[in-house]
């Protein structure tokens, strides 16, 4: 019967070996798992050995499978000689490289595509061990790809929600193609507007936006190249986006503007549109409306006006077939003498009636608690284009505007005794 310290010494002799084995196989021996290599190019098989060459005695064999193919020997190497080549026409195709077992093809082709496996047996003789690794790399073979082409269908700008866009990619020379598209140098991902073909060489945008507008490009490539092709713009129609009205004259507060009796004031309709809106400008008296004129800019001349009149201008594109309308109140006053008003009454005075004294409530029409400025004005008397910038006034000491829309009627003489009562008290 064996020992018991035998048995235990065998064991740890076994262990010892299967680490060595381990550590051979994961520190000693490296090659790469995957080379991509071009077509007609040479290409290294690399064996990198973390051991002195000197030291050891090594003996291997390269083999190479192909897809679906059998096992196929290539060549069976002894130290820093190669001692068999498979076959003669192998002969040229494959050289065993010392002195780290690695393999040369000179010129790759369709037929060197495949798996590549290293048997290999390292004999250390100071340790009187030996150990055998397997490694295998997998090797391609592609073609570079040529600058890829694309293409817009339709070629002519195209109206939004309307129509749909289709962009193609191709290469005239490249193996294992993929596409990938561009906007404005931003990769552009799969969405409900924007569907991609397997390869993504075709990308459809439905329907076509605003914001699909910009520069197009596609990036063609492979394991060994890539490219980008030429640009192409993709212009849409859309709008009208943002109507707003604008003018240099007068104090705007919000959709009210305010301008000085007798002053030329003009209007600008604008909005973001392609191509540009038609404008139409309407005049709102009463409930009825009226055209007044066609065009992006309206010309008003304050003294013609009632107190306050309302106006609307009305965008229409005429491509896209969409229209949109805004809406604004003019006001005639004499904004020098409001604001001195305001500038004069302390800040904490608390509201009370406005009471004129005149028997005449149209002489007081106008705006109230419009806006108070810090200070005090140098002249009673203020262009209303020189409070043009206040429109973006923005302080602590802002209050609510009232307007008074229409001309208030007559007062009664009970609706008079009321309010005087209100200004004595």
């Amino acid at each position: 019967m064996e020992a018991p310290g035998r048995r235990t010494f065998v064991a740890l002799c076994f262990y010892t070996a299967l680490l060595t084995l381990s550590e051979v196989n994961s520190e000693f021996v490296h090659v790469p798992s995957v080379l991509n290599g071009v077509k007609g190019k040479s290409l290294l098989l690399s064996v990198e050995t973390h051991f002195q060459n000197e030291d050891v005695e090594i003996q291997g064999s390269w083999y190479q499978t192909r897809p679906g193919g059998p096992k196929t020997l290539l060549v069976t190497f002894h130290n820093h000689s190669a001692i068999m080549v498979a076959s003669m026409r192998h002969r040229n195709r494959f050289f065993f490289q010392p002195p780290n077992a690695s393999l040369l093809i000179p010129r790759l082709d369709e037929a060197a595509e495949g798996g590549y496996h290293l048997d290999l047996d390292i004999h250390f003789p100071q340790r009187q061990e030996f150990v055998r690794v397997e490694r295998t790399i997998h090797v391609t073979v592609d073609v570079p790809v040529s600058t890829p082409v694309i293409r817009k269908t339709p070629s002519s700008t195209v109206v939004e929600d309307k129509e749909n866009v289709t962009w193609t990619c191709w290469v005239e020379n490249g193996t294992r193609v993929q596409y990938q598209w561009l906007r404005n140098n931003m990769p552009l991902d799969a969405s409900d507007c924007h569907q991609f073909s397997q390869d993504n060489s075709t990308l459809v945008i439905s329907p076509v936006r605003k914001k699909d507008i910009g520069q197009y490009r596609c990036l063609a490539k492979n394991h060994i190249s890539q490219r980008q092709s030429h640009t192409l713009d993709l212009n849409v129609f859309y709008g009208p986006y943002n109507l707003a009205v604008k003018s240099d004259h007068g104090l705007r507060t919000g959709e009210v503007f305010t301008v000085n009796p007798g002053e030329l004031v003009f209007f600008d309709c604008q909005a973001d549109s392609n191509p540009p809106n038609s404008c139409m400008w309407i005049s709102k008296t009463n409930n009825a409306t009226e055209v007044i004129t066609v065009g992006l800019r309206l010309e008003v001349t304050s003294y013609k006006l009632a107190p306050a009149e309302e106006f609307l201008c009305r965008a229409f594109n005429n491509v896209t077939q969409k229209q949109d309308e805004t809406q604004f109140t003019l006001v005639v006053a004499s904004l020098g003498t409001v604001l001195m008003n305001i500038y004069n009454r302390p800040l904490t005075e608390p509201k009370r009636p406005h009471c004129s004294g005149h028997e005449d409530a149209t002489e007081d029409f106008g705006i109230y608690e419009f806006v108070s400025i810090p200070g005090k004005m140098e002249s009673t008397q203020a262009s209303s284009r020189s409070l043009a910038h206040l429109e973006s006034v923005q302080d602590l000491h802002t209050t609510i505007y009232d307007v008074i829309r229409h001309i208030p009627e007559t007062p009664t003489l009970a609706n008079q005794s009321l309010l005087l009562k209100q200004c004595e008290t």
